[in-house]
């Protein structure tokens, strides 16, 4: 038989846990309560505070393709659209947003690509290889 050691040490060790529910833990701060010290708190933010659809806001249905000031908002300087986090827009506008560029420069209202790139030839592409392969 095995006997066990009931010394008054552990004995009152064992009361305490036994009388403890388990699933009580301290409580712990919300994730937006948290403080910047930790992976994953402040840090993460890197700009001023997120801005709401500009079309939301102002409650435009549909960007007006014809508005070239307001259209050049949403491409960036290599001709390229802007990506929805960077313009700010929602899911629906931007969809609207898109069709509206491509249409603005199906009428040459906006350019395809930047002038620079089309002088310079920067971002052409590859040379034709010369020889091709044997």
């Amino acid at each position: 038989m095995m006997t066990m050691d009931t010394t008054p040490a552990s004995t009152a060790a064992d009361a305490l846990l036994a009388e403890a529910p388990r699933d009580a833990r301290p409580e712990r701060p919300e994730r937006g309560e948290r403080g910047g010290d930790r992976d994953g708190g402040d840090r993460r933010r890197t700009g001023a505070r997120r801005r709401g659809c500009e079309f939301c806001i102002d409650k435009i249905d549909m960007p007006d393709y014809k508005d070239v000031t307001l259209m050049r908002r949403y491409v960036t300087d290599r001709g390229k659209l802007d990506p929805r986090r960077k313009a700010g827009t929602c899911a629906k506008h931007q969809r609207k947003v898109a069709g509206a560029v491509k249409r603005a420069r199906h009428l040459a209202l906006l350019p395809y690509t930047s002038e620079h790139v089309r002088l310079s030839g920067v971002l052409a592409g590859r040379p034709a290889p010369s020889g091709g392969r044997r």
